[in-house]
């Protein structure tokens, strides 16, 4: 334990994802002997952040405007969207280079023992987006573990009636696994062999 506010530096440090204790302690004695200039830049940084980046009204994946690139970009296929659990999961698929539609992000997936119900996810405004009938095909891009498949199998209950074609990506992703750790050709495969939902 250290005192007062490098405690305090070291705790903020520990509540980020896969920072522990140690790793928390560590970038905290690295951001004390860096140059004042480069710790104010990362702090502008994060200040920045917080004030403009917000979630796109379309897809809602992050955008520092009212809509995505992607969302924006004409060339995208408006017919076909793939739907994620969260903004880092377009990220892996982008980097594949094997997908030219459109996205929606849930927000999360479906997990009863946390307490997230479809409610808590962005399914309405999912199903809002399809109410013009010019979308087709829906690819159910969530994890491979069992809350992606328990988001997977309410959307494709839902979907179904629409007439819409449901897809599922296809194996290649290892199950338990989280799509922004997959490789551009493994998530690639997986898009080029992606399945009915029903199967």
């Amino acid at each position: 334990m250290y005192e007062g506010i490098v405690q305090d530096l070291i705790d903020e440090l520990g509540q980020l994802p896969g920072v522990g204790p140690k790793s928390a302690q560590r970038i905290a004695f690295h951001l004390l002997q860096a140059e004042p200039t480069d710790v104010r830049r990362l702090a502008d940084v994060l200040i920045k952040v917080k004030d403009r980046v917000k979630f796109c009204s379309v897809c809602f994946n992050v955008s520092e405007e009212e809509q995505c690139r992607i969302c924006r970009d004409p060339r995208r296929d408006p017919s076909v969207i793939c739907v994620v659990e969260e903004y880092k999961d377009v990220v892996a698929i982008e980097r594949t280079r094997e997908f030219r539609g459109r996205y929606h992000v849930l927000g999360g997936a479906i997990s009863p023992i946390d307490g997230i119900g479809p409610e808590q996810l962005r399914i309405r405004e999912l199903m809002v987006r399809l109410a013009d009938g010019a979308v087709t095909e829906i690819i159910l891009a969530t994890d491979p573990n069992l809350e992606g498949e328990a988001t997977a199998t309410f959307l494709t209950r839902n979907l179904k009636p629409m007439g819409l074609r449901v897809t599922r990506l296809a194996s290649g992703l290892p199950v338990g696994g989280d799509l922004e750790y997959a490789d551009e050709v493994t998530l690639g495969r997986a898009f080029a062999g992606r399945r009915s939902a029903d199967d």
